[in-house]
């Protein structure tokens, strides 16, 4: 498959719509995609970053992959950034829980890490793993 991603982590959350503000405004995610149920449930939602994506939808809202995930603990999620600092600077304003303060890494990186509003860890790095 050329010119896009094949891999999309997918996360369930309690309040999408809170996790959807989180991710846009304080990690510079860009919304492509939200359906949302008659009642305002998020049922599925698709988060750009680079060449990269996420997709998320709220927990409890029936099907096969909410009964699968039912249950399941917190996920981490990788994703390159160009300017580590930057980013991490954007994360803190918006009140984000940081874990790990921005790092040199043995291998090259310089990474940070992130805990959002539901537990899930959100890793940024310049590190790209080449494929």
């Amino acid at each position: 498959m050329a010119g896009g991603p094949s891999i999309f982590p997918t996360l369930l959350y309690r309040d999408a719509k809170a996790a959807i503000q989180q991710l846009t405004e304080a990690f510079g995610f860009h919304r492509v995609a939200v359906y949302e149920s008659e009642d305002g449930t998020v049922m599925h939602a698709e988060l750009s970053y680079g060449s990269g994506a996420v997709m998320l939808g709220s927990k409890g809202r029936g099907g096969q992959f909410d009964k699968a995930m039912e249950g399941a603990g917190p996920a981490g999620v990788y994703v390159v950034v160009d300017d580590v600092d930057a980013h991490h600077r954007r994360a803190v304003e918006h009140g984000v829980e940081i874990l790990m303060e921005p790092t040199d890494q043995e291998y090259g990186s310089r990474d940070y890490m992130a805990r959002d509003a539901e537990g899930n860890i959100w890793s940024f790095g310049t590190y790209a793993p080449q494929l």
